[in-house]
């Protein structure tokens, strides 16, 4: 206490100085109506500056929610426009049945959100990492996907991890086929380059051109029909000679990968031991 005492003493007269340059700096702007007005039009610019700065780190911090809700909107879109393209075919895409056209919204499938936590691309059979597991309600079998496309297959979980086969990786084969036509092969990745795989299998007779979009077929029980895969970058005939072979530029970028959502299809597991079943008793199902 008594060093405070000594300390004010010391110094008394800055601390008088001050005062009366504050009163001083109050009756300026307070009784003079120019200094007045010039006061708060800095200050109000302050504030604004203040305020955008904040709103933008707000912004900054926001963004994850953001790319989550978009990456849940841009797989609705394409499965309304999926719904969209099937009905205008049905109703044979004349003006009357056009108006009547109502978009629902899918019901047949559920997504849970999750993140990458480890991911392989230069290997033969490449493995991703989530953070979610049985207890959030994945299971095998279930398709995984980003916001621009496919990205694998979940093959094994834990009570709160998965292993996703990557579609860089031998193993995956996924159907697919050229967005707006039913013909459908087999998307199969050769190693190499991350950012093409090769779609097999594709009749003859299929129309497409070079930069059509490849989409998945929905003949499985993993992806609905329409979801984004990737686009025709060259095509070539099969070795057979009786098929084509696309080379396609996947949509995902799997270097950066980080937001995901996993694909719950509703009866899957009812589907799935049906077609056991009859493998197991015919031992020829394809």
């Amino acid at each position: 206490m008594r060093n405070l005492l000594n300390f004010l003493i010391k110094y008394n007269y800055w601390f008088l100085f001050l005062l009366l340059e504050v009163t001083s700096f109050v009756l300026l702007f307070r009784f003079n109506r120019y200094q007045q007005s010039i006061f708060f039009t800095s200050a109000n610019a302050v504030v604004g500056s203040v305020y955008e700065t904040t709103g933008a780190m707000k912004s900054y911090f926001h963004l994850r929610s953001i790319n989550n809700d978009l990456l849940d909107r841009n797989l609705l879109l394409e499965q309304q426009l999926v719904a969209l393209h099937n009905r205008l075919l049905q109703q044979g895409m004349d003006s009357a049945s056009l108006r009547s056209i109502e978009l629902v919204t899918p019901s047949t499938f559920s997504l849970h959100e999750a993140r990458v936590i480890k991911n392989s691309l230069s290997l033969e059979d490449n493995y991703i990492t989530l953070d979610k597991g049985s207890a959030d309600g994945i299971r095998p079998e279930m398709g995984v996907v980003d916001a621009r496309g496919v990205v694998g297959i979940v093959f094994k979980t834990s009570a709160h991890y998965s292993i996703v086969i990557s579609l860089l990786n031998s193993k995956s084969s996924i159907s697919c086929k050229i967005a707006g036509s039913d013909y459908f092969g087999y998307l199969k990745w050769q190693g190499g380059d991350g950012q093409y795989a090769y779609l097999k299998d594709l009749p003859r007779h299929a129309q497409f051109n070079l930069g059509d979009t490849v989409v998945t077929s929905g003949y499985s029980t993993v992806f609905p029909e329409g979801i984004m895969v990737g686009t025709v970058d060259d095509m070539q005939d099969s070795h057979d000679g009786l098929s084509y072979l696309l080379k396609v530029k996947l949509a995902t970028d799997f270097g950066k990968l980080n937001a995901v959502r996993v694909i719950e299809r509703s009866r899957q597991l009812e589907q799935l031991q049906l077609e056991r079943q009859v493998q197991e008793e015919k031992g020829n199902w394809k």
